[in-house]
């Protein structure tokens, strides 16, 4: 019972990875019909950031606090180059791609092949029903819930995000009502980028990342939000929880070389099931 209680804390603190992730695929699809797929390049540079900060002396929160807002900025230069260029949807997501094997390179050339990491939360291990649990991992879950509750209230409650809820459901209504659907593209961007960084800063104590860690966390996180069709951040977070925990289970009672695969195709049932629904609710209109 212990060890099924020890993966399934495991699983839910990388479920909150993938929700984070998860959301900044919602949120920049939902504005911009975009499928960021450099979402997980936002992970690696955001630990890689506050590894090299770390390093030269700037002090733990100072630096994982300077690497999200760079994270942050890399997703807006990414949302500049991908969305103002007016290309199709298509040609968009072949340069998220673009984007992503150039991050991989950046990230190879300046920091290497090795596998990086940094110390975390200090203190001793909590116990929790029996099972010891380190400190990083009920951080990575107690920051991933305020900082998604936040953003859905600052979605749901304010000015900015009606207008970028306006954007998603009909862009030309809402350039007409003043909206700048750039601005509200690349802000999407920018908060995309934030969140992946905000995972990259949590997880890296817990899992070393390499710089083609991205591709992973991209498949992952895109299979997280396609649970609520890529347009619902609320069934983001259980599509993250469910596959972090799957995952997980997978690892610790088969084989951790079977994650992949099984993440994979639990993506292609969703995706299947998806148009299968689609195409219901089409025959009924």
């Amino acid at each position: 019972m212990s060890t099924l209680a020890q993966y399934l804390i495991t699983g839910v603190s990388q479920g909150f990875l993938l929700a984070l992730l998860a959301t900044g695929f919602v949120i920049i699809y939902r504005v911009t019909k975009v499928v960021n797929f450099a979402q997980g390049a936002f992970v690696v540079l955001g630990g890689f950031i506050a590894y090299s900060l770390l390093g030269v002396g700037v002090p733990h929160g100072i630096s994982e606090l300077l690497a999200v807002l760079a994270s942050a900025a890399i997703g807006l230069v990414f949302g500049a180059v991908t969305i103002l260029g007016k290309m199709g949807p298509t040609a968009s997501l072949m340069t998220t791609i673009g984007l992503a094997i150039f991050s991989e390179a950046i990230a190879m050339l300046v920091w290497g092949t090795v596998p990086l990491t940094f110390s975390g939360l200090s203190g001793h291990d909590i116990e929790i029903g029996g099972v010891f649990v380190q400190p990083q991992y009920l951080l990575l879950i107690g920051v991933s819930i305020v900082v998604l509750a936040i953003l859905w209230l600052v979605l749901d409650r304010t000015y900015v995000g009606k207008a970028m809820t306006a954007c998603a459901s009909n862009p030309y209504a809402a350039r007409l009502s003043g909206i700048n659907v750039k601005a509200m593209g690349l802000l999407s961007f920018a908060i995309g980028g934030a969140l992946g960084g905000l995972g990259g800063v949590l997880v890296t104590p817990l899992f070393p990342l390499t710089y083609d860690s991205d591709v992973n966390l991209a498949i992952l996180g895109f299979a997280a939000a396609i649970v609520g069709g890529l347009t619902s951040p609320g069934l983001a977070l259980a599509g993250g929880l469910a596959f972090g925990v799957t995952e997980e289970l997978v690892a610790g009672y088969w084989s951790a070389a079977n994650q992949t695969a099984v993440a994979l195709g639990l993506m292609i049932l969703l995706l299947l099931w998806q148009s299968h629904r689609r195409q219901r609710v089409e025959q009924f209109v």
